[in-house]
C-alpha cells in the first residue's frame, strides 16, 4: 500500500486551516460495534462527509466507485478486490535504501499536499499542558484503495521519517474507537516493508468485510506483556490486545517492540482493528494490534502481477489487485505463498519476542533458560 498525494508543490501560505475535530475518551465507541455495522458516529460522519466532498470536487486521481470484490474459497476468507486504477494512476514509490534513511525534503513529502486534501485536524481534548503531539492531520490518499482511505499525519513540517511512534499510533488507535464501524482499520508500513514515502504517516480506511485476523484465536506468548502469537491467519503475526481505553500503554508496547525490530535490522508492518480477545470467538469491544516482523526489501516494487503484494492490507487478508485476470483466478494457496514469503519463520518470531519483551524480572536471561 503506497501513500500518495497529487500535489507536488506546497500550498499557498494563506491556505485556510483544516477544521478541528476535538474529541475525548467519552466519545470512544466501546459497546455495540458488530457486523454489519451501527449508525455512523460523529467521527464517521465528519471523515466520510469530507472525503466524499473531495471526491466530488475532483481532488483524487480517479473516481472510486463500487469495486468488484470476492472472498477466495478456503479457510482464510481472503477478501480480493479489483482496483486497476490505483496501479496505473498512483505516484511511483520513492527509492528506499535503508531502515534508517533520513527524511529528505527534496523528495515528495506531505508538506506538498494541496490544502484541499486535508479533511480534518484531530485534536485530543486534554487538561493542563498539551502533550508533545496533541493533534494529527487527516488527509486523503489521492489514489484510494477504498472509501474513506486517508492518511494520519503528525505535523508535516517536523519532517519525521517513517518510523512508528507511540504518539502517532495512539492517535490511530483512538480513531478506531471513535468510529462506530467494525470495518474501519488503521495500519503502518515501515521502510523496507512497502512504505512508499519516507515521511511519517498511518493509513486508515473502511472495508465492509470482516477479516479472519479479527476473530482467530491466538496462543499466549508473553502474557505478562500482553503479547500473543496469531498463527491460524493468512500471515502469522505477533498480537497485542486491549479491552478498554488504555491506549497509551498499548501504543508504547507495540512501538517498543517495533523499535527493537528496527534496531536488529528488521522491517515490520502493523495493523490495528477491532477484534476478539486473544482466546478468540465473536468480535468484542477490544482492539487487536498485529505486528509482522520481516526481512527488509529495498528493491523497486515489481510490476503488477498475478499475486498480491505483502503490505499491511494484504497481510491482514485484504487483497487489492490491479489485474482482472488475477482477480478472477487467484487461489488462496497462491495468495498465502506470496504473503508469507517475506515473513520470519515462527521459531524466529518466538525468539525475538522473548528477547525484545522479556517477562518482568528476567531481562538479560537467555530465552531458553
Amino acid at each position: 500500500m503506497a501513500a500518495a498525494s497529487s500535489g507536488e508543490q506546497p500550498g499557498p501560505p494563506d491556505a485556510p486551516e483544516p477544521e478541528d475535530f476535538v474529541y475525548g475518551e467519552d466519545e470512544f465507541v466501546l459497546q455495540g460495534v458488530a457486523w454489519p455495522g451501527a449508525a455512523p458516529s460523529r467521527f464517521d460522519r465528519a471523515l466520510l462527509g469530507a472525503w466524499q466532498d473531495r471526491m466530488a470536487r475532483g481532488l483524487f486521481r480517479y473516481r472510486l466507485g463500487e469495486l468488484p470484490t470476492r472472498v477466495l474459497p478456503g479457510a482464510m476468507g481472503l477478501v480480493a478486490q479489483l482496483n486497476p486504477q490505483r496501479a496505473t494512476e498512483r505516484r511511483p514509490p520513492q527509492a528506499i535504501r535503508s531502515l534508517t534513511q533520513p527524511f529528505d525534503p527534496r523528495q515528495f513529502n506531505f508538506t506538498r499536499i494541496r490544502p484541499g486534501e486535508v479533511l480534518l485536524r484531530l485534536r485530543r481534548r486534554t487538561g493542563g499542558d498539551p502533550p508533545p503531539l496533541d493533534r494529527v492531520l487527516v488527509a486523503i490518499n489521492v489514489s484510494p484503495l477504498e472509501r474513506g482511505h486517508v492518511l494520519l499525519l503528525p505535523e508535516p513540517a517536523l519532517g519525521l521519517p517513517q518510523a512508528l511512534t507511540p504518539q502517532l499510533l495512539r492517535f490511530g488507535l483512538e480513531a478506531v474507537l471513535l468510529s462506530a464501524q467494525p470495518g474501519f482499520r488503521v495500519g503502518f508500513n515501515s521502510l523496507g516493508a512497502s512504505a512508499s514515502v519516507n515521511h511519517l504517516h498511518l493509513h486508515a480506511f473502511y472495508l465492509a468485510h470482516p477479516l479472519r485476523v479479527e476473530s482467530a484465536p491466538a496462543e499466549p506468548l508473553l502474557p505478562e506483556r500482553g503479547l500473543a502469537l496469531l498463527r491460524d491467519v493468512p500471515a502469522p503475526a505477533l498480537l497485542f490486545y486491549a479491552a478498554g481505553a488504555d491506549l497509551r500503554g498499548l501504543a508504547e508496547a507495540v512501538c517498543g517492540l517495533a523499535g527493537g525490530l528496527a534496531a536488529r535490522g528488521l522491517a515490520y508492518n502493523a495493523f490495528a482493528t477491532r477484534g476478539a480477545p486473544p482466546a478468540g470467538g465473536a468480535a468484542a469491544p477490544g482492539l487487536r494490534v498485529l505486528l509482522w516482523p520481516r526481512r527488509p526489501s529495498f528493491e523497486p516494487e515489481p510490476e503488477a502481477g498475478a499475486v498480491p503484494a505483502a503490505a499491511l492490507c494484504e497481510l491482514a487478508g485484504y487483497l487489492p489487485l490491479p489485474a482482472a485476470a488475477a482477480f478472477r483466478a487467484l487461489s488462496e494457496a497462491e495468495a498465502l505463498r506470496a504473503l508469507r514469503r517475506p515473513l520470519l519463520p515462527e521459531p524466529e518470531l518466538r525468539r525475538l519476542a522473548a528477547e525484545l519483551l522479556p517477562p518482568p524480572g528476567t531481562a538479560g536471561r537467555r530465552p531458553d533458560t
